[in-house]
């Protein structure tokens, strides 16, 4: 398939540019792949479309505030975006300005901190922070929610929390994973007080996660890097699942990375490191049975993704319905459920 089979047109004004007052306010899709079909549904619908049995598998990272705004020595503006800490003062960034810093050049910050040019890989800045804080306790000073550059609005109080599962735990996401934004401590209890099982695994989704897809040809495609860690509990609790029967449901496309990444052996491992897998229709899932999902961007591997998972015209019928149905899309928008 081509990148441009992946092509569909949304109205603007379908993009969510900011959540809704409650988290599980959100409508909810369910594309049931094996029969075709589609139903319209609410968020808190979830608990009722779970099983006891079924075991939930969600990804606990934390979104660091990773968006910081400064100027050369010369004057020239600058925006950093993290993209990979390396360290206690050290990280991989994206820098936008209007010419591109060169290595030993500084940048001057808020808040009289300040970073140096170390070097390049690639797209990416290496940058020492310097002051008297380490890198997170600066960012959690000085930085900015790392809003998608579809929501075309600046960072506010409201992103503090809402760009931010209420199970967030392992600092190091420069973007939500954004079908966990649902899930309020409401909708955890009810589901913990109806026997339904969970599980974490860890991926710290990058910037790459917006970056589109620039070769028509998939099988040319560099996917981009983002670390993951699949622990030994976290395998248990699928093995478990499985011998009760039950489903194991990836709570975003983030875990499912997670998990198939884990599980490339065939069988599902307890495993940490970088995952540039790229799942594509034809792609054996081997450790996920359903997923909640998000609406993805046009023509991006995260479309792919779900392709593979429910069959390219299965999907592609639902973001059709879903566009007809008027859903809110992407970040803040509403979810789906893809079951087989």
């Amino acid at each position: 398939m081509k990148k441009s089979d992946y092509y569909y047109l949304l109205p603007e004004h379908l993009i969510a540019q900011r959540p809704l007052p409650e988290r599980s306010a959100s409508r909810l899709l369910c594309l049931d792949s094996a029969q075709s079909q589609i139903s319209d549904k609410h968020f808190s619908d979830f608990i009722d479309l779970v099983n006891p049995d079924d075991l939930l598998v969600f990804n606990n990272t934390k979104v660091i505030p990773a968006r910081l705004f400064g100027q050369k020595a010369t004057g020239g503006k600058v925006e950093i975006l993290i993209e990979r800490i390396l360290g206690s003062d050290q990280a991989l960034t994206h820098i936008r300005a209007s010419k591109a810093p060169k290595p030993d050049s500084l940048i001057i910050l808020e808040q009289g901190y300040f970073c140096r040019v170390l070097g390049r890989d690639n797209d990416l800045f290496h940058l020492s922070f310097q002051g008297d804080k380490s890198l997170l306790e600066m960012l959690t000073q000085i930085g900015h929610i790392p809003l998608p550059p579809y929501i075309d609005r600046a960072d506010d109080q409201t992103d503090i929390t809402r760009y931010q599962t209420v199970f967030a735990q392992e600092e190091g996401a420069v973007a939500a994973p954004t079908a966990g934004l649902h899930f309020s401590e409401e909708v955890l209890e009810a589901l913990s007080a109806k026997g339904v099982h969970s599980a974490f695994v860890t991926l710290h989704v990058g910037s790459g996660t917006f970056q589109p897809v620039r070769v028509e040809d998939l099988s040319q495609h560099i996917m981009h890097k983002e670390y993951f860690a699949v622990r030994e509990e976290t395998v248990k609790a699928v093995e478990q699942a499985r011998a009760r029967g039950g489903r194991v449901i990836a709570i975003g496309t983030t875990a499912v990375r997670a998990l198939e990444s884990a599980s490339q052996s065939g069988c599902l491992s307890a495993g940490f490191g970088d995952t540039e897998l790229f799942i594509t229709p034809g792609y054996q899932f081997k450790s996920v049975d359903a997923l909640l999902t998000n609406f993805h961007l046009p023509e991006s591997t995260l479309l792919m993704l779900v392709s593979a998972f429910s069959g390219y015209e299965n999907i592609m019928k639902a973001y059709q319905h879903a566009i007809e149905q008027q859903y809110r899309f992407f970040s803040y928008g509403d979810a789906m459920l893809l079951t087989h």
